[in-house]
């Protein structure tokens, strides 16, 4: 299999690249030069941004393309016109933020979706990933488009500081407020099974939206911190909060307290409770929690800077 990644360096999609890569599959990653590229890849360069950042794909062909893009559709709209003719399948890693507000627990890929356009410059985060839905979809058509509506991704070389900022903290000991209550349910995606998922749909020819995400409840707050000081062998002691204590605090969930939403309310409803019957029966897996905040943490050390000479 011939796999084109737009990406490819960072996070999810660099999970997929390297996925790709270890089942063999030739892959090519373009990208802007920000992060290194994986062992083992083609690499073509190019500022997608740029009036000439495709130019690298003026030639060449592939069995699939995957595509993270988060910003203005119009910049998926280009990747995909460009390749219609020279590429056989595109998937775009999307997010269960195109569902209209609310998104009520239990709502699957049929649900009602935000309002996007195609040809649009960056407005908001769902109306920008729904715009490149439909971009993709009106250049490749609905049966060589494969959507990958992610939820809440985790996992080694995270970039978006929810599962490390738990991490650092836990790890340097001491009480620590941990919000309730402990068995709060979770939902979320390992990058690595995202990426061995997309790859196996590849393979299988899927298309059309998927709620990429562990089940409802695949861990919970509580299992989650757990993880976090085992693996860092930290002293630190779990003092469990209510909601309304946290609330009282002026604290705020999500943006103070990384992950956490407090169970009941619409975000939580939304975050944690959406269904994914459609990939997991065409075999989605989830990894345990555990081994997920292990490996963040085997990263984060890994690429910590190191200790200021004395």
């Amino acid at each position: 299999m011939r796999l084109l990644l737009l990406g490819g360096t960072d996070f999810a999609g660099r999970s997929i690249a390297e996925a790709a890569r270890d089942r063999g599959w030739d892959v090519t990653v373009l990208h802007r030069g920000e992060h290194p590229p994986p062992p083992g890849v083609t690499v073509l360069h190019g500022d997608r941004t740029a009036p000439d950042g495709l130019s690298a794909l003026a030639t060449g062909t592939w069995d699939a393309v995957v595509d993270t893009w988060s910003s203005a559709p119009r910049v998926v709209r280009d990747a995909a016109r460009l390749l219609v003719g020279r590429v056989g399948r595109y998937a775009f890693v999307s997010s269960r933020s195109v569902y209209a507000w609310p998104i009520p627990a239990g709502l699957d890929e049929d649900g009602p979706l935000v309002a996007g356009d195609p040809d649009a410059e960056a407005d908001d985060y769902a109306a920008d990933k729904r715009g490149a839905e439909l971009a993709v979809l009106r250049e490749f058509g609905p049966e060589r488009t494969l959507l990958l509506r992610a939820g809440l991704i985790l996992g080694p070389r995270e970039n978006c500081g929810r599962l490390p900022w738990w991490l650092d903290r836990i790890s340097r000991g001491g009480p620590l407020l941990a919000p309730g209550p402990r068995d709060t349910p979770l939902q979320y995606i390992d990058a690595r099974d995202l990426a061995i998922w997309t790859l196996d749909a590849l393979e299988a020819g899927l298309h059309g939206p998927f709620n990429v995400v562990s089940p409802p409840g695949h861990t919970t707050m509580g299992d989650l911190l757990d993880a976090c000081v085992a693996v860092t062998g930290s002293d630190t002691a779990l003092v469990w909060t209510g909601p309304d204590t946290v609330a009282a605090a002026g604290v705020s969930p999500w943006s103070d307290l990384p992950i956490w939403w407090p169970p009941g309310g619409e975000l939580h409803d939304a975050l944690h409770r959406g269904d994914v019957t459609r990939a997991l029966a065409t075999g989605l897996a989830c990894r345990p929690v555990t081994e997920t905040v292990a490996d963040t943490w085997t990263w984060l050390r890994e690429t910590a800077p190191a200790p200021a000479a004395p």
